[in-house]
């Protein structure tokens, strides 16, 4: 049987990137981007795809990937190091799928990455989040809403991307302070996370590797504020501070935080506060997460687990399971939009291990 268009299509895209390689040609434009976009329906077609990486749907399905995330690879070696980390991703993928557990997984675009590299470039280190040891925020007798979801107020800003850098704790805190901002306010505000990276060192902080909300807001505070994104943009790299008091865009006079563990004064503030800063255990299979509501049995819910800080922005339940929603900083292609949901219960891989919200100054800044 002859192979369709399509199926020639995408073995082109590969065969090109593979020819480039061999012929060293390759230069720092998408290669497999530029191919897709060539009219290949004549072209011929490279043998030497089919002895790389074998003539099958899991090729196919490699090219496919390549092309939709924009994937660029520096030789042949690197094309087959990443070919077979696809093939264990969607082998992973797809065991757990057959379970038919509460959430489903996907094939995403770190779906290349080993999990190493991916704790390397997307979590960051474990630190011991002293600060909700012994929490103040005070729980009231005030009827919780039976679900609750933030974006329906529309104080919830955009779903973000941290990229190559370990960053997750300052969009954690830019997003609190955003949706604090406009809560207040009603007008919308993006807030600098590169700040919070360049400049929150000395509240225990480590830029690209790690840090904690509850310290970023503590570093707000006494540093006189927190820039716009605008006048300090993201660069997703370890840099020199340049802070600029005429940019700030928010002031925290305060923050609070949930007692260590308790999901009890994490509801009571999320379902009648305003989102907070929360951080958790990401697991391996995670990173694959698609829909549905996400447990596990083998994450931890220490100070010392939790690897990587998020935005809890809801919560409700589905199909009888109880959930929070939470705001990542993966991009809005990742999970569902950018979001997910968590089981809610027995601090589900740490979920309230960590979590504070910042209370912000009446004074605020364009």
């Amino acid at each position: 049987m002859a192979a369709s268009s399509s199926t020639l299509f995408f073995f082109a895209v590969l065969c090109f990137v593979v020819a480039s390689v061999v012929g060293n040609s390759f230069r720092s434009q998408n290669f497999i981007r530029s191919f897709a976009e060539a009219d290949v329906e004549n072209g011929p077609i490279n043998l030497e795809l089919f002895k790389l990486l074998g003539g099958s749907r899991q090729a196919l399905s490699f090219a496919r990937f390549a092309v939709r995330h924009g994937k660029v690879y520096g030789s042949v070696e690197e094309i087959v190091h990443r070919f077979r980390i696809f093939i264990n991703s969607v082998d992973l993928i797809m065991s757990h799928n057959s379970k038919k557990l509460p959430y489903q997984l996907g094939i995403n675009e770190f779906a290349d990455m080993s999990w190493d590299e991916f704790q390397t470039h997307h979590l960051g280190a474990a630190q011991n989040c002293s600060a909700t040891g012994k929490g103040n925020h005070i729980l009231t007798d005030e009827k919780l809403p039976e679900t609750k979801d933030w974006r329906e107020d529309n104080i919830v800003s955009p779903v973000k991307s941290q990229g190559n850098c370990g960053s997750c704790w300052t969009f954690s805190t830019t997003g609190a302070l955003e949706a604090a901002y406009t809560q207040q306010t009603g007008e919308a505000i993006s807030l600098s996370e590169q700040q919070l990276v360049d400049c929150a060192g000395g509240f225990n902080n480590f830029g690209c590797n790690g840090g904690l909300p509850s310290q970023a807001f503590e570093y707000i505070k006494y540093n006189g504020g927190l820039d716009t994104e605008e006048s300090y943009p993201y660069v997703g790299a370890n840099g020199a501070c340049h802070f600029r008091n005429k940019n700030v865009g928010v002031k925290i006079a305060d923050s609070v935080n949930i007692t260590e563990g308790s999901e009890d004064e994490l509801k009571h503030a999320v379902g009648l506060i305003r989102p907070v800063s929360v951080a958790y255990q990401v697991i391996h299979d995670f990173r694959f997460y698609k829909s549905g509501v996400f447990t596990s049995e083998n994450c931890g819910s220490g100070s010392m687990d939790v690897n990587h800080a998020v935005l809890a922005v809801g919560y409700g339940v589905e199909n009888g399971m109880p959930y929070w929603l939470i705001k990542n900083s993966w991009g809005p292609k990742w999970g569902m939009n950018g979001y997910f949901k968590m089981e809610m219960g027995k601090n589900m891989c740490g979920v309230a291990t960590c979590a504070s919200y910042p209370i912000i100054e009446n004074q605020v800044f364009k």
